[in-house]
């Protein structure tokens, strides 16, 4: 493979329609879309200070580099693409790509980031200001994912995570098949309108967490703070401890140690299709705190 080492590459797609090369120790500055329609690059110590730098090209290796603030939508329509041990400050990036591979990769800006990717694994990634990050992406494995960031995976499908801390409000809307092991989850609203949802020794802190859910799963997990939970889901729920409140859930059954307000309206709800296991309930209640003092 040829080698392009030590260079200022400027000029709008500076590396336009090259295969076969190695690009190392390069900065890339004053010119859109330098890696455009290309194909077999390996890039290692590399700088993308300029945006677009790469777009509908594939099986592209990047490893030691970064995209500075102005790196934005960085790798759109991409197919096989690795990075790893990298540092992306902008934000927009990875879109419409297949089969994507990130290994230690630290996203310091990652708002609209990961969107309508298929085939992706992610190992050791760290995401900040990551609103909206992973939205109608597919196919998803992820292990060590440090998330600061809203509304993630919001319509996701098939994804599997472990070992994670997702700091995230509104997470997991409207997504399905998703399975969650081992992590911390913070945020209210959790999984709202999502479908095969399973969280598996979890701890989760969430206002109003886990409602319109179908089938919802949770096996081994603890709710902190946690309170008018599993509003119309159907699931089979297992919690460890306790949880704060629970208001109408519609079917399945619901295992705690101890729930502080159990709420059940009996005009929303049909008690023979719900199962409550519960030596703890400190209260119960017909219906909410809103409409009670109305």
């Amino acid at each position: 493979m040829n080698v392009i080492e030590e260079k200022i590459l400027e000029g709008e797609r500076a590396l336009y329609g090259e295969e076969g090369l190695v690009v190392k120790s390069c900065v890339f500055q004053n010119g859109e879309s330098p890696i455009k329609e290309c194909a077999n690059l390996e890039l290692d110590n590399c700088l993308f200070k300029w945006k677009y730098p790469i777009w509908y090209s594939k099986n592209i290796s990047i490893k030691n580099t970064t995209w500075d603030k102005m790196g934005r939508a960085g790798v759109w329509y991409v197919d096989d693409i690795k990075v790893s041990d990298s540092y992306i400050y902008a934000p927009k990036n990875f879109r419409r790509c297949n089969n994507v591979e990130l290994t230690n990769v630290d996203f310091k800006d990652a708002e609209e980031t990961l969107w309508s990717c298929n085939n992706v694994k992610m190992n050791n990634v760290t995401a900040v200001n990551g609103d909206y990050i992973c939205m109608n992406s597919s196919n998803m494995e992820i292990d060590g994912f440090n998330l600061e960031g809203n509304y993630s995976f919001d319509g996701a499908r098939n994804v599997v995570i472990r070992n994670s801390r997702l700091m995230s409000k509104d997470a997991f809307w409207n997504s399905e098949n998703v399975t969650v092991y081992d992590s911390y989850i913070c945020g209210e609203y959790l999984g709202w309108n999502s479908k095969n949802l399973t969280l598996i020794n979890c701890e989760i802190e969430s206002l109003q967490g886990m409602c319109y859910i179908q089938n919802l799963v949770m096996k081994n997990c603890r709710l902190n703070n946690t309170n008018l939970a599993f509003e119309f889901v159907h699931g089979d729920v297992e919690i460890e401890g306790s949880v704060d409140s629970v208001m109408n859930p519609l079917s399945g059954v619901i295992k705690a140690d101890s729930i502080g307000e159990l709420i059940i309206e009996k005009e929303l709800v049909d008690e023979s299709k719900l199962k409550i296991i519960c030596k703890d309930i400190k209260k119960r209640s017909d219906k909410p705190e809103w409409k009670r003092t109305r």
